[in-house]
């Protein structure tokens, strides 16, 4: 059989001893090998995945095709398609961003999504923060990450929701002052019409925006000003992203104009500009666009987020919000995060502890030895050019605890460093791996399977691990042997290493 098929048969056979079905099998062994492919977000992507954004049952604006669209000047965003999701990645301030994945409407893929998201995020040494993630899903969150998250959610990005069939009717006491406003407005503009807008119109709505940013934008924020920017922007896509546009004119002249978009039950309003010397315009042209865009199917009306702005958020929340729509920032917490600094762990026979300058010289030998050293996953060779010094190593390790990378250990024997032990590739679900290696002189001695014990034990007992992890390479017999002993048992292989992983249980 192919050497992938064969793989996938021993592998399977480990498997079943920790009660996994062939289907749960195939899908984790997928999962674990994928390294997601992500790519820069371009129009031809939105339009070719439209039917995700007009399933979408978030009430979040940030999951919409015109949102992607308008805001790509301010996150560097790629995206990549996997378990039937969208999933997005954005930069942001120096920062990495993950979205919630965006499915249509199966939350098993998105589970899924989460899994191959984790995946990526450790294979590429990147931190997992999710942002915009709904509220809905925040019990899935805290089911998956354990209740140690940081999370925010602030008010400024909130975006405001509204009943539908309110902004189509205007009726009751709380609408009376947009009543008013649109009375009045028809007493003085009689003539008014409200049109339907298109690709078509491109020329009349660029003419109005023009107008619009010379009698109200002059003075404006530079945010205001990259706003209408994107408002340009989004006018050329108006018929390939599906969008529904319109205005009103007044002698024939355009002097208002609106864009929205269907996603799920919500028409969300992501465009709404007027010409204020128009008295009443504003309430006119939302009461007007609402009637001529919601059906039946669609229950809410979305305009979107504040932004901090003082009179934005005061003329949203005259409108009547049925619900302010929560967006969730959330970064995970991983068992080395709460670790402010190195153990000491003793055995019978070994110490282990932190390697300081004392051992610089030993551990130089033990780090320069690239014979030895082929099986550790990780050759500083390939990032370094130069003759290295006993300092540049130990900075090394110093740098990866303090970044949260790895927890590194020395192995003390008679008071001798003999080798280091680490854990590192911390997950997000309360597992991590271990490695470990020798000075060539301490080998035999049993040495490794006592120190890999003991700090196995201090991860399941004072980190609260549920599973540790750990491979090597399939040529290195003695450091399988090595595991085995130490309790781990092996649960996959592929063509170049041994998998294994063990719990507090076993």
């Amino acid at each position: 059989m192919g050497s992938y098929i064969a793989i996938l048969y021993q592998s399977l056979k480990i498997y079943a001893g920790f009660g996994l079905s062939q289907t749960e099998f195939f899908k984790q062994f997928e999962i674990l090998h994928m390294n997601l492919e992500f790519k820069k977000l371009t129009i031809d992507d939105i339009i070719e995945n439209r039917d995700y954004f007009c399933a979408c049952g978030f009430h979040i604006s940030d999951y919409s095709a015109a949102f992607k669209y308008m805001w790509q000047q301010y996150f560097t965003e790629y995206y990549v398609k996997v378990e039937n999701c969208l999933v997005f990645k954005e930069y942001y301030q120096g920062r990495v961003y993950f979205h919630y994945p965006m499915s249509k409407c199966c939350e098993e893929d998105e589970r899924r999504a989460l899994d191959a998201i984790e995946q990526y995020c450790r294979q590429n040494n990147v931190r997992l923060h999710y942002t915009s993630v709904p509220k809905e899903r925040i019990p899935l969150m805290v089911e998956r990450y354990g209740s140690e998250l940081r999370i925010n959610n602030r008010r400024r990005w909130r975006d405001y929701l509204y009943n539908a069939q309110d902004f189509v009717t205007y009726s009751g006491k709380k609408y009376s002052g947009q009543r008013n406003h649109v009375n009045k407005f028809k007493k003085l503009y009689p003539q008014f019409e409200f049109c339907e807008l298109g690709a078509d119109d491109g020329d009349e709505i660029r003419k109005f925006l023009h107008e619009f940013a010379r009698r109200q934008i002059a003075k404006g924020t530079t945010i205001a000003r990259e706003e209408l920017e994107s408002v340009y922007k989004l006018t050329e896509v108006l018929g390939k992203l599906g969008l529904k546009a319109g205005g009103i004119r007044i002698d024939g002249r355009l002097v208002s104009y609106s864009v929205g978009e269907v996603c799920g039950d919500q028409l969300i309003v992501h465009v709404e500009k007027a010409l204020t010397q128009y008295e009443g315009i504003y309430a006119t042209t939302a009461h007007e666009f609402a009637r001529r865009y919601v059906t039946e199917e669609i229950k809410y009306i979305n305009r979107e987020d504040d932004s901090g702005d003082a009179g934005l958020r005061k003329s949203k929340l005259q409108y009547n919000p049925v619900a302010l729509v929560d967006k969730y920032n959330i970064l995970p917490h991983r068992a080395i995060d709460g670790v402010s600094h190195l153990p000491n762990l003793n055995g019978e026979r070994i110490e282990i502890r932190e390697i300081t300058d004392i051992n610089a010289n030993d551990f130089y030998r033990l780090e320069y030895d690239s014979e030895r050293n082929k099986y550790w996953g990780y050759n500083w060779r390939e990032h370094f050019s130069g003759e290295p010094t006993p300092e540049f190593f130990m900075r090394g390790i110093r740098e990866d605890f303090k970044n949260k990378e790895e927890i590194p250990l020395g192995i003390f024997y008679q008071q001798a460093l003999a080798g280091e032990v680490v854990l590192h590739n911390f997950g997000y679900r309360n597992d991590c791996e271990i490695g470990m290696r020798l000075l060539p002189e301490f080998e035999g001695k049993g040495l490794a399977k006592e120190a890999l014990i003991l700090l196995m034990n201090y991860a399941f007992f004072e980190l609260d691990i549920e599973t540790v992890l750990a491979k090597c390479n399939r040529e290195n017999e003695r450091s399988k042997r090595t595991l085995l002993s130490a309790g781990m048992r092996e649960c996959g292989e592929d063509e170049r290493y041994y998998y294994f992983r063990k719990t507090a249980s076993m």
